[in-house]
């Protein structure tokens, strides 16, 4: 995945994603999903190898790629097929406008994105929250962008299960994070709030 698929230039590739799923343990794994842009100063889907799982940005689906998809020899059609395609989500989405396209997205994107153009932007924690309370997805979301370690607690809680980190970003240090607390005072994505004992 990118290092920011906000920026309008070519993204850095990132090698591993933190995944931490829900009711598993976080872990390092190798990233399968490149963020296209979908710019015009990108390729095209069409010059991306098959192979290559892509996120396509949600604007670019709602203007291109659920009308491809219509067609069974586009390729579009076939990465659905092969489940090499899903979207990612701009900071200022409002996927609440979008309710039918997520809900068809749901039985045909494997991962969704949600990107932080800057890492003090807090916008896509809400939307991932949104997909997971109010669309009840059950799929990946992987936060992308600029996605720093003190972002993965918070992340994590509101739905995220994968992050792409920026490069910076020291893998080890992100592991140990979710072993920092070991009691919970708010609810979560993740689960109830942890039961304090009381005098």
């Amino acid at each position: 995945m990118s290092a920011n698929p906000s920026n309008k230039e070519s993204s850095i590739q990132v090698n591993s994603v933190l995944l931490y799923p829900k009711g598993g343990k976080p872990s390092i794994i190798t990233n399968e999903w490149q963020v296209w842009n979908g710019t015009e100063s990108e390729v095209s889907l069409n010059q991306i190898s098959q192979d290559q799982k892509v996120l396509a940005p949600f604007q670019w689906w709602l203007s291109h790629g659920q009308v491809q998809a219509q067609d069974p020899d586009s390729e579009v059609a076939k990465r659905i097929q092969n489940k090499t395609i899903g979207v990612w989500f701009a900071a200022d989405e409002d996927i609440l406008k979008h309710h039918e396209v997520i809900e068809a997205g749901k039985l045909i994107w494997p991962i969704v994105g949600a990107d932080f153009p800057i890492f003090r932007d807090g916008r896509s924690f809400s939307t991932a929250a949104l997909l997971r309370e109010r669309f009840n997805w059950s799929g990946e979301i992987c936060a992308i962008g600029d996605v720093l370690i003190d972002q993965l607690i918070l992340g994590a809680r509101s739905g995220f299960d994968s992050f792409a980190l920026r490069a910076d970003q020291n893998l080890d240090t992100a592991l140990k994070q979710f072993d920092l607390f070991t009691v919970t005072t708010q609810n979560s994505w993740r689960g109830k709030r942890s039961l304090l004992a009381t005098n």
